[in-house]
């Protein structure tokens, strides 16, 4: 049983950090286009930056629905019930 927990414990670190990890990535991504794309075009860089906060509240949505699912099974794992 110890062991389970243990292995609950490393899964949700994982879910949590590789979510993290990808959230950053992708606005670090997306945060260097729009740079670009607004030296090119300086005119439509209120367009872009509208497009880019919705796109930045979408990735980080994301990230944290991870984390919701890491704390579901951090405190409230359904696994642990069915091995009992």
């Amino acid at each position: 049983m110890e062991n389970v927990l243990g292995l609950v414990a490393i899964a949700c670190g994982l879910i949590v950090s590789l979510g993290a990890i990808g959230a950053s990535i992708g606005i670090a991504l997306m945060g260097g286009k729009f740079l670009e794309a607004s030296a090119r075009q300086p005119e439509l860089m209120n367009e872009l930056q509208t497009k880019m906060f919705i796109l930045a509240g979408l990735i980080d949505a994301a990230f944290l629905i991870g984390v919701a699912i890491a704390l579901l099974f951090a405190f409230a794992n359904p696994f642990i019930a069915a091995l009992a």
